[in-house]
């Protein structure tokens, strides 16, 4: 599984990852037993722990780099969120040993149904940390990744699970039927891919809706000196100039990274500058800035401003999920130990909806930094609306790590999802646009200063999924409860006599009470 993503990784390695984790989860229900459960449970918290290990390991150098913390604690800390992770591959195990253990080898064909029901708990609680779902690897697949534009990214963590299901199944069953089951498997994949290829060929989003010219701008500024005040004007000279040369190329949106300004943008003389070059170009701006707001008591939200070409604020949305250590702290008083990162860490507030930005007569949505990794929340400015998606972030955190090339395919499921152009702006990469059909039209490096103009569309029409959400994951939910709850009322039914026992004892114990009488 930890294989299965870039940028170390390979796609394939996704088909066939989950099989021996559902081979030994079987071995370990025949056996019965409790101790037979904590056996499954153990295996799936093993696959988590490497899984998300190899994944999420940058955790710890951003801990320890940005959060001031000694590189054993911030080591151990990373592994705190390794571990809780890994409980949901774990209960996944224990799920599945149960449903095994109690209604035969064939429940082994729920496995599907309870790795999308469990792997979804990572989105939903605590605000969830959904990153490198399953379904994210086959991004770069693009046949199969279509099958996002009907089921969503959840549809496809289903179907790679089915795989390694069905991969499994002739080791766990016998005679020569149990080779029809991976036959069955593979029949449905080639299916799909032979729907996605048609899909691709088609290419009828791409020539919907009204042409709009984009501009991209990435400043690479080094996080060490972003909130220096030495530094900031240079920094918004450097946005200044990259501005310009994208509008010399016709660019009439363009896209400023998360936090790109090094002031609070409602204040100060560098506001009505950015506004000025907004009309004297004719462009409209989607710039990140942080939004103090004046209340009782002061709030300060991570925004995006929509400036008018007439230099006028279009409108603001602010960030709704922040990022939990990043931009806020949970279970602070937990985390005494830890009172370095505590104290380095920004304390936002939340955003309570999420709007829509007008642009060309269109609207538009936007998601700062990992909101891009919420399905839901991009479909919701969908159906808001939103004609073209755009996602601003700063990666500078991550470094040279996975994290950036994660990142950016995650964002690129959203455009397959919604059927909609994506435009991204990363402080130091990966900036760049993915089409409706995931097709990666730009794509910026590292560490690189750059301006970037691309020609998108703005499109109206919906996708399967963006009219009808994550119907997988509560048919998935459903499925689960479903047989869970099946199999505690056979567990009942075995352990009640059966009504001739019961009246046997029932005369056994009269004869006895006339005896003693």
């Amino acid at each position: 599984m930890a294989l299965s993503f870039p940028r170390y990784g390979h796609p394939a390695f996704a088909w066939v990852a989950l099989a021996p984790l559902i081979v030994a989860v079987y071995a370990a229900a025949a056996g019965g037993g409790p101790v037979r459960a904590r056996r499954a449970f153990t295996l799936g918290l093993v696959s988590g722990l490497v899984y998300f290990a190899g994944t999420v390991y940058w955790t710890s150098g951003v801990m320890a780099r940005f959060g001031g913390l000694a590189f054993p604690l911030a080591v151990a800390i990373a592994g705190l969120l390794v571990v809780y992770l890994a409980l949901f591959p774990a209960l996944f195990a224990l799920v599945l040993h149960r449903l095994v253990a109690r209604g035969g080898r064939y429940w082994l064909w729920l496995a599907p149904a309870v790795w999308v029901a469990t792997e979804y708990g990572r989105l939903a609680i605590f605000g969830g940390f959904p990153w490198v779902l399953l379904g994210y690897s086959q991004m770069t697949i693009l046949p199969i990744a279509q099958m996002a534009s009907v089921t969503g990214v959840f549809g496809l963590s289903a179907l790679l699970a089915a795989s390694a299901t069905a991969l499994a199944w002739p080791v766990v069953s016998t005679g020569q039927r149990r080779w029809l089951a991976p036959a069955s498997v593979a029949a449905l994949v080639a299916l799909i891919a032979l729907w996605g290829h048609q899909r691709l060929s088609t290419n009828d989003l791409t020539a919907t809706g009204r042409v709009l010219r984009v501009g991209i701008v990435q400043g690479n500024v080094d996080q060490g000196i972003k909130w220096d005040p030495a530094r900031s004007g240079e920094i918004f000279s450097r946005y200044l100039r990259l501005t310009e040369a994208v509008a010399d190329r016709g660019a009439r949106l363009v896209l400023w990274p998360e936090s790109s300004t090094p002031f609070y943008f409602e204040y100060g003389a560098e506001s009505q500058v950015l506004r000025e070059l907004a009309r004297r170009r004719r462009v409209q701006l989607l710039v990140g800035s942080d939004q103090w707001e004046q209340s009782t008591p002061p709030r300060t939200y991570n925004a995006a401003f929509l400036v008018n070409a007439d230099g006028t604020t279009g409108g603001v949305y602010r960030k709704v999920h922040l990022v939990p250590f990043g931009e806020y702290v949970p279970f602070k008083r937990l985390l005494f130990f830890a009172k370095p990162l505590v104290e380095a860490v920004s304390d936002f507030a939340a955003g309570t909806e999420v709007n829509t930005l007008p642009a060309d007569g269109a609207r538009i949505s936007t998601a700062i930094c990992y909101e891009v990794v919420y399905p839901g929340l991009i479909r919701e400015g969908v159906l808001n609306g939103s004609a073209l998606l755009t996602t601003i972030t700063n990666d500078a955190w991550f470094g040279r790590s996975s994290a950036p090339w994660q990142h950016f395919a995650m964002a690129g499921m959203r455009a397959v999802e919604q059927g909609r152009y994506l435009v991204r702006a990363a402080n130091t990469g990966i900036s760049g646009v993915v089409d409706p059909y995931g097709r990666v039209v730009l794509q910026s490096g590292l560490f690189v200063e750059g301006a970037w103009t691309a020609d998108v569309r703005l499109i109206e029409e919906k996708t399967i999924y963006g009219r009808t959400g994550d119907w997988v994951v509560w048919g998935s939910l459903l499925l689960t409860t479903l047989a869970l709850a099946t199999t505690v009322a056979k567990t009942r039914r075995r352990d009640q006599p059966p009504p001739k026992a019961t009246a046997v004892r029932r005369s056994i114990a009269k004869a006895e009470g006339a005896k003693r009488l």
